[in-house]
């Protein structure tokens, strides 16, 4: 006996908003409430949770309820099988995530005193390795190709090599996606240049950053946002901590000062701007409004509340 036909069709899960191309991996972060130096052994809390700059771009998108689907490499290994489960109670799509028969899954170790970051590693060296696997979606078909190529929001971190960042810009399969692009910290900074080259993408950097890029030293957000136009940025958001932000292109420029809140975490501030700010546009915030929108949530992520 043949069970009945039912004539309604399955629920198909919804196709995701926004690709997050870049590290998903453990974050082990120390801290300690007190102010640390160097060399400091002072008792605190530990904690490990799903990080990476791509990973908290899109945890932070879905609380602002669009829908993110990640693209990175993870292992196959006991890590990385908690790590796709941790997505998945997060409201992640994983489902083009490259699994790694043979890297472990990455992870990112930080000590945070009262004063701030103290000093941090990031050992990304599989997603290094795996290199263009990650993409064979936007390549394949899957998501696009070469001559359909992919169109909607894109947030790539500074994780990936240089040479990929290259490739992807310059890449027609990325012809028609609006790039958004963190270097995932200072040392990486210099991996956004193939961006200034193509005046592709919008950029999201510290003073810092932007200084390692510009290969100049910048007093505030809005002289190094400027600069960056004028080395070719299409489009960038300079931050400077507790102090200035501004969002700068060829239309407009608009600097704006950040709440003022106690310090409680730093780890994760930055994605948690960029991610607010993409946020912010997708919901057709003006600029001036969308800036104010990412700097409200990074001071409620940094005084240790959800940024929402």
């Amino acid at each position: 006996m043949t069970s009945p036909r039912s004539d309604t069709p399955m629920a198909q899960p919804a196709p995701a908003q926004i690709l997050c191309i870049g590290s998903v991996l453990w974050d082990v972060i120390g801290r300690c409430s007190s102010d640390m130096q160097r060399g400091s052994d002072m008792p605190g809390r530990i904690t490990r949770l799903p990080g990476g700059v791509a990973m908290n771009i899109a945890m932070t998108l879905a609380r602002f309820g669009l829908k993110p689907a990640l693209l990175s490499a993870i292992g196959q290994d006991a890590e990385g099988d908690e790590l796709i489960a941790a997505c998945g109670h997060l409201g992640l799509d994983t489902a083009h995530v490259y699994r790694s028969e043979d890297l472990p899954t990455d992870q990112y170790m930080a000590v945070e005193g009262a004063n701030g970051l103290i000093a941090a590693i990031a050992d990304a060296h599989s997603l290094e390795a795996a290199g263009a696997k990650i993409l064979r979606p936007l390549l394949d078909g899957t998501l696009g190709s070469e001559t359909a190529p992919y169109a909607g929001p894109v947030a790539l971190d500074g994780n990936l090599t240089l040479s990929l960042l290259d490739d992807i810009a310059a890449s027609p399969a990325f012809a028609n996606a609006d790039l958004r692009v963190a270097p995932a910290s200072p040392g990486k900074a210099e991996r956004l240049r193939p961006f200034l080259m193509r005046s592709r993408g919008t950029l999201y950097v510290n003073l810092e950053e932007a200084g390692l890029l510009c290969q100049a030293t910048f007093g505030d957000s809005e002289t190094a946002a400027t600069a960056l136009l004028e080395r070719g940025a299409a489009r960038v958001l300079v931050t400077d901590g507790s102090r200035s932000a501004t969002k700068a292109d060829a239309h407009n420029t608009f600097t704006l000062e950040p709440p003022q809140v106690t310090v409680a975490r730093v780890t994760g501030a930055g994605d948690t701007f960029m991610a607010a700010h993409i946020a912010a546009e997708t919901r057709g915030e003006p600029p001036a409004t969308a800036l104010a929108s990412a700097l409200t949530a990074a001071a409620t992520y940094v005084s240790g509340e959800p940024p929402l």
